[in-house]
């Protein structure tokens, strides 16, 4: 059979254009590799105008499923008097109905979607070298507008991340690029997408740095602040300029005033925590409960369903909501409510196994929170105290800054979301009166927990590749003072007296291999114990066990086992005869990690620290 002239064509057209765009790819791949920093950032112009573009495309899917499901865009429909007409158990069904089709998608084609979906991006920086799988893009983009758009209680901006960063991630592989660039990349994914979601480009650059990358550096600040820019660009252009909140202006009615700011920072400190503690608490119960994995998404709706029948702010995102608190349109009983009723929605749909962000679920409890301290606070020293409205502002930023340990980003997203420099002051003092007081109780945020839970320690991920880097040799000490196995407390005695060293190697007689340590305490204490009723020797004193590590060995190693055994002198043996050839103690690996970090000229800070 002969193929047509037209398909020809197409077919001659379409294999041109393939091979012209991998001739591309591999410039592109030559040029990175040759030029890091300036192809970084060419990548990252590339990933900021994708970001930009797909948060855009999952407002218009989020609308689309909303319209679906409801019958309106219009987040205020929900408050609306023609909602109060549907049928009450309408109400209560469709939030199930979209978790009934999210659970199996989720279950049998994509499980990282589950949840916010940023303790996978987490995950796949720390311990997957940078890589997420592509299918991960559309299906989450779908699986989140389900969720929030029948009416799920949960957020956008961690559905947005997870897809921006998927693409860096997928950016990354295509031009087989190695582990560090693919990172950055992902980072590149991430600061796009919360720049283009929440038009603040500080923030979403300062959320990659702060939450996802954990450092500061400048071949990692560059790229970000580029993807930032395009991404803001782009969802300007479609979305609009205007900032998230339209709010009155704010500032500090007295000096006084922040006194009630610092009980505030406090407040948002413990209520991010048991928002944080909730949310896990609930996903433990749903995952006991005894029936099929994909099914609980449609009992967690029915029940978030349920809750929102005389609490219909719960539904959705709850933007339109935020925004009341902040003009001061709610009572403070019902801003009591709303503030418990949204940590149990967002906990039923996301621990449940739906799909969303908690970034603003938080804001949602932080603005009621703050409005009704703000309220309490107002009513007792009206002439010295802001308006309601100023606390639910800087309540958002101290509940984000408690649940996410991320102050920085809390006080910048804010200000970008609100544009209000009046309020910046008291805004900062609580985020970080937050974040540390968060920091001190819960070591872990909303979304290292979730790692945590699986095993995955992200401060050790992230020291690792350094140590691992790093042999025994490089550090150990060769200034080696041992003591023979038969060595008598006279010499051992002199070997103290003229050594700050606390522990020592026993090796045997005739040879350099380790039979024990000997620690001064240990000495003393067998000596007081014994009496010296009897000839005593270095092989009767070395209580520590002879636990050793090759000199080919790394850092990480190393550091593994001395907190394993509890030991804080390791000895350094050759492999080919197990002779000691040098020591390492557990301030020789820390000086050395700190050292090669001071020494990386590019790095500024870091987060975890």
């Amino acid at each position: 059979m002969k193929v047509p002239h037209g398909f020809r064509r197409i077919y001659i057209n379409i294999m041109r254009f393939l091979r012209a765009f991998n001739r591309l790819v591999v410039r592109l791949y030559h040029y990175v590799e040759i030029n890091e920093l300036t192809g970084l950032l060419i990548l990252a112009f590339i990933i900021g105008i994708i970001g930009g573009y797909a948060a855009v495309a999952f407002r218009i899917i989020l609308n689309t499923s909303q319209e679906l499901f409801w019958g309106t865009t219009d987040s205020l429909h929900f408050l609306s008097i023609e909602f109060s007409q549907i049928r009450w158990y309408v109400k209560i069904l469709i939030p199930a109905l979209g978790g009934l089709i999210v659970g199996p998608i989720i279950y049998f084609l994509v499980r990282e979607a589950r949840g916010s979906g940023i303790p996978e991006v987490m995950e796949a920086i720390a311990t997957k070298g940078g890589w997420i799988r592509a299918r991960v893009i559309p299906l989450k983009a779908l699986l989140s507008a389900i969720s929030i758009g029948s009416g799920g209680s949960a957020g956008r901006e961690g559905p947005i991340v997870h897809i921006g960063s998927s693409t860096g991630s997928i950016v990354g592989q295509y031009l087989n690029l190695n582990e560090e660039k693919r990172k950055i990349l992902i980072g590149c994914g991430a600061s796009a997408g919360i720049a283009g979601t929440f038009n603040a480009p500080i923030g979403g650059m300062l959320f990659s740095l702060e939450v996802l990358l954990g450092e500061f550096r400048i071949s990692r600040f560059s790229p970000l602040i580029v993807s930032s820019v395009m991404s803001t660009v782009i969802a300007q252009v479609y979305l609009g300029t205007n900032p998230a909140f339209m709010i009155p202006e704010y500032t500090l009615v007295s000096p006084w005033e922040i006194i009630p700011y610092i009980f505030l920072g406090l407040i948002g400190a413990f209520v991010g925590m048991a928002f944080s503690k909730s949310l896990y608490l609930t996903e433990d119960l749903f995952n006991k409960l005894n029936i099929p994995v994909y099914l609980k998404p449609a009992i967690g709706g029915l029940l978030m369903g349920i809750l929102a029948l005389q609490l219909p702010n719960l539904y959705g995102v709850g933007y339109s909501s935020i925004e009341q608190t902040l003009t001061g349109q709610m009572g403070l009983w019902m801003l009591l409510l709303l503030a418990a009723g949204k940590i149990v929605a967002t906990n039923l749909t996301l621990g449940s196994g739906g799909s969303g962000g908690v970034f603003a679920p938080s804001l949602f409890i932080g603005a009621t929170t703050g409005g009704t301290f703000g309220i309490i606070v107002h009513s007792l020293f009206p002439a010295s105290t802001g308006l309601p409205g100023s606390y639910a502002l800087v309540g958002m930023g101290a509940v984000v800054a408690g649940a996410a340990h991320a102050p920085l980003t809390a006080i910048l997203i804010l200000f970008e979301m609100t544009r209000d420099y009046h309020i910046i002051l008291p805004l900062m003092l609580s985020c970080i009166i937050s974040a540390v007081i968060s920091m001190q109780i819960k070591p872990h945020n909303i979304y290292t927990t979730k790692l945590m839970q699986r095993g995955i320690d992200i401060r050790r991920e992230t020291e690792a590749p350094i140590l691992r880097s790093i042999k025994v040799r490089e550090v150990m000490s060769t200034d080696i003072i041992s003591l023979n196995e038969g060595a008598s407390v006279e010499e051992i005695n002199r070997v103290f007296s003229e050594s700050h060293h606390t522990h020592f190697p026993v090796v045997e007689k005739g040879s350099s291999q380790v039979i024990g340590i000997l620690n001064y305490t240990d000495y003393w204490d067998y000596m007081a114990e014994e009496h010296t009723s009897r000839i005593l020797v270095a092989r009767d004193l070395a209580r520590t066990p002879a636990v050793t590590i090759n000199e080919n060995d790394h850092l990480l190693n190393a550091l593994n086992k001395i907190s394993t055994y509890k030991t804080e002198l390791l000895p350094v043996v050759r492999k080919e005869d197990k002779n000691l050839v040098g020591v390492l103690s557990r301030n020789d690996i820390i000086n050395e990690y700190n050292s090669r970090l001071q020494n990386d000229h590019t790095l500024i800070g870091n987060f975890n620290d």
